[in-house]
């Protein structure tokens, strides 16, 4: 089974930037793509990037688009989403997936294994 555990949300004001991390437990993470949901309070869970199993191929939600960068450490099984320029409406809890494939996915339904969330607060 494996494990996904994010860390590094928290609070920062509008315009600020924010580092989330998520360690995944597995012996086989070169197999797996990535990627970063999202779910605002009473709001549907939305894609906000992917990265694939190499890390030569990411892909962004719109609306973070030259904000975020998601990354991969290969050698520590650690996925990386560097957010910057934070928005009020970037508040949500940001939940880290795997996919057992080489090739990335927007879609949620793609992902065999979550994580618990993280929570992001950006204050205006």
């Amino acid at each position: 089974q494996v494990q996904l555990v994010e860390s590094g949300g928290g609070l920062v004001q509008a315009g600020g930037s924010l580092r989330l991390s998520c360690a995944v437990s597995t012996n086989s993470f070169t197999t797996y793509a990535l990627g970063w949901f999202r779910q605002a309070q009473g709001k549907e869970r939305e894609f906000v990037a992917a990265i694939n199993a190499p890390g030569s191929s990411t892909y962004y939600a719109d609306s973070v688009k030259g904000r975020f960068t998601i990354s991969r450490d290969n050698a520590k099984n650690l996925v990386f989403l560097q957010m910057t320029s934070l928005k009020p409406e970037d508040t949500a809890v940001y939940y880290c997936a795997a996919r057992r494939d080489l090739f990335l996915s927007i879609w949620s339904y793609e992902y065999d294994f979550w994580g618990q969330g993280t929570q992001v607060t950006v204050s205006s």
